[in-house]
């Protein structure tokens, strides 16, 4: 994070004292800064932790404000944090699968067999469709921070419950060992956690503040931009050749982590952007 601006200072002093009540100095900015800062939030999905954030910091004379902007904030500081149950119930309706089909099919029967078990888990469980959500959003956006995030608050709410052996020993099984350790690296880099509190941890990626940096920077201009291929008024499909390198990209950056489920993973996004083309 040497190279980070000062909004991404900013950014993540506040996300981490909304998510995780750590308090650090924050820089004074400009007006336009601090709405670029809420803008970056709104597209990271993470405005009631930054809404937070910015309550802690309230009496911070480098947090000095427009009027216009206290008013914005004031709006802000009425969201409220969603409880760890409830953000990670939400995450486990989702059903978060892998998108390559033997990864999907081992996931299915490991799932299945661990229901069956008499030693079923179901925070292990929770915590490993926290990982596999957190990787397709990953492959399929950039790194969710929400994602992070809710990882990180359900490890200290509710990590004493989990059978990290067992979460390992799948993590392994599935190949999404160095994925699931990516996602732990950025807890360390960026929210400050220890390494001992996320035992299921392989090697630390050293990457992983470089990526976080990036998207959070690109995410941005991937929502602003986000068709792949539309219908033309002449009948022909046009393709967005920028959104397609962007994609192209982040699936050569993530390869190296799981090259079967980053294939697979960019190929069904492909496929799903020539069946939803605007006509």
């Amino acid at each position: 994070m040497k190279q980070s601006n000062i909004i991404n200072r900013n950014f993540f002093r506040l996300l981490r004292a909304g998510a995780f009540e750590e308090i650090e100095d924050v820089e004074p900015m400009s007006t336009f800064k601090w709405k670029r800062l809420i803008q970056i939030a709104d597209v990271q999905d993470v405005l009631p932790f930054i809404a937070q954030g910015f309550h802690r910091y309230e009496n911070d004379q480098n947090l000095t404000v427009s009027p216009t902007l206290q008013q914005e904030l004031k709006l802000l500081s009425s969201m409220r944090v969603p409880d760890v149950s409830t953000s990670t119930n939400t995450i486990e309706q989702m059903e978060p699968q892998f998108s390559n089909f033997f990864l999907k099919r081992k996931q299915k029967k490991l799932l299945q067999k661990e229901l069956n078990s008499e030693e079923y888990s179901q925070e292990t469980v929770q915590m490993l469709h926290i990982i596999i959500y957190n990787i397709n959003q990953t492959l399929t956006k950039g790194i969710s921070l929400n994602g992070i995030i809710e990882m990180g608050r359900y490890l200290r709410t509710k990590g004493n419950r989990v059978d990290f052996v067992k979460l390992e020993q799948w993590l392994h099984s599935l190949g999404v060992m160095r994925l699931a350790s990516l996602q732990g690296s950025i807890l360390i880099d960026i929210f400050h956690f220890d390494l001992s509190e996320i035992p299921f941890m392989g090697k630390e990626e050293k990457g992983a503040a470089n990526l976080t940096q990036r998207s959070l920077t690109h995410t941005a201009s991937d929502t602003a931009e986000n068709w792949h291929f539309r219908m033309r008024t002449n009948g022909m499909v046009e393709n967005n050749s920028r959104v397609l390198r962007r994609n192209l990209r982040r699936s050569v950056r993530y390869f190296r982590y799981n090259p079967f489920e980053t294939t697979s993973n960019f190929l069904a996004n492909f496929a799903k952007s020539l069946s939803e083309i605007e006509e």
